[in-house]
């Protein structure tokens, strides 16, 4: 299973900012979203997401907030806003443009040749 540094750069981002334009989080449940929503292919540690968070946070694309979590422990929330918006808009119509990209350059690859029967 693909971890974190496996992940092209930026798309961390990318998806931590698409977690939270459902609703606001915690880390450990952004990292359980990540990992439900990529079909259990990706797995982002502790040590990979939480710098990530912070360093959002610190460009002004995330706000964070400490209160309860479900599990009653004291949990640091994070919401989108405004700015982290406009950007999860922006990355997401690059990363579709950039995907599609390399989907052409690999649809147009010549097939595998064929083994021959017996």
């Amino acid at each position: 299973m693909p971890d974190a540094a496996d992940i092209l750069p930026g798309t961390l981002d990318l998806m931590i900012l698409a977690v939270l334009a459902g609703a606001p989080e915690h880390g450990y449940g952004i990292a359980r979203a990540i990992h439900a929503r990529s079909g259990a292919s990706l797995l982002v540690e502790e040590g990979t997401l939480y710098p990530a968070l912070r360093r959002l946070e610190k460009k002004g694309l995330l706000e964070g907030a400490w209160r309860q979590s479900e599990a009653n422990r004291r949990a640091r929330y994070y919401t989108l806003s405004a700015e982290g918006s406009r950007r999860l808009a922006g990355e997401t119509d690059r990363w579709k443009r950039s995907a599609g990209a390399v989907e052409r350059v690999i649809a147009g690859l010549a097939p595998a040749p064929q083994q021959e029967r017996a």
